[in-house]
C-alpha cells in the first residue's frame, strides 16, 4: 500500500487490490475513511494521517459480516435481450444468475446512494454502452463489467439495464440516507410486474 498526496487536506491509500482496500477502510472507519475500488481517502492533515496510518494494521474482516438487503427487481430492462445475446445466455437464465449471485458492496461513488456490487456470475460480465444514455431512470438496475447496481436517482448513465426496483437507495429522510454501504450483502429478488 503506497499513502499518497491528494491536495494539501487528505491522503490517498493506493492499495494493491479491492480486499486490502476493504480491510484499511475497516481498520479507518471511525476516523471518516471513505473507500474506493482499490483506495481509501483520509481527510486531514497529511502529516497527522501519515501518522495514524502508520500506527494503524489492516483490519482483518474474517468475522466482519455486513447486513443482508433484499432488493426486489422486474427484470425487464431494456437492455435484458442484448444482455443474454452478449453472455449466450437466455434472458430468463441472465435473471436466475443475477437473482442466485452473492453480491456485495464493494465501495460506493457516482452518485449519492450508488453502490458497486462485486460477487456476481462470471457469465454476467458485460461491457458498458459505447454511448452513456443522457438519462437513466431512478430504480434501474444494471449491470457493467464485473459488477451490479441500482441507478438511485436520474442520471446520465452507461450500464446495461436488465430490470428496475422501487427500493430507495438513498433518502434524505432516513437517518441514514444510504440504503447500501460497503461490506452490505445484496440479494436480488425477481417479482412480478
Amino acid at each position: 500500500m503506497r499513502i499518497l498526496p491528494c491536495g494539501d487536506r487528505a491522503v490517498l491509500l493506493d492499495c494493491a487490490d479491492a480486499a486490502e482496500a476493504r480491510r484499511w477502510h475497516a481498520a479507518l472507519r471511525e476516523h471518516g475513511a471513505t473507500l474506493g475500488a482499490t483506495t481509501v481517502l483520509l481527510r486531514g492533515r497529511p502529516a497527522d494521517l501519515r501518522s495514524l496510518v502508520g500506527a494503524t494494521e489492516p483490519a482483518d474482516l474474517t468475522d466482519v459480516v455486513g447486513r443482508e438487503v433484499e432488493v426486489p427487481v422486474v427484470y425487464d430492462g431494456p437492455d435484458l435481450d442484448a444482455v443474454a445475446r452478449h453472455c449466450g445466455l437466455e434472458p430468463d437464465e441472465v435473471v436466475r444468475r443475477h437473482v442466485a449471485s452473492r453480491w456485495t458492496v464493494a465501495f460506493a461513488g457516482f452518485a449519492p446512494g450508488f453502490a458497486y456490487l462485486s460477487g456476481g456470475d462470471p457469465r454476467l460480465e458485460v461491457p458498458r454502452l459505447e454511448r452513456p444514455r443522457p438519462r437513466v431512470e431512478a430504480g434501474s438496475v444494471g449491470l457493467a463489467g464485473r459488477f451490479s447496481g441500482v441507478y438511485p436517482r436520474p442520471s446520465p448513465g452507461g450500464w446495461r439495464l436488465i430490470g428496475r426496483t422501487d427500493a430507495p437507495l438513498w433518502d434524505l429522510a432516513r437517518d441514514d440516507p444510504a440504503l447500501l454501504h460497503p461490506g452490505d450483502l445484496v440479494r436480488f429478488v425477481e417479482v412480478a410486474r
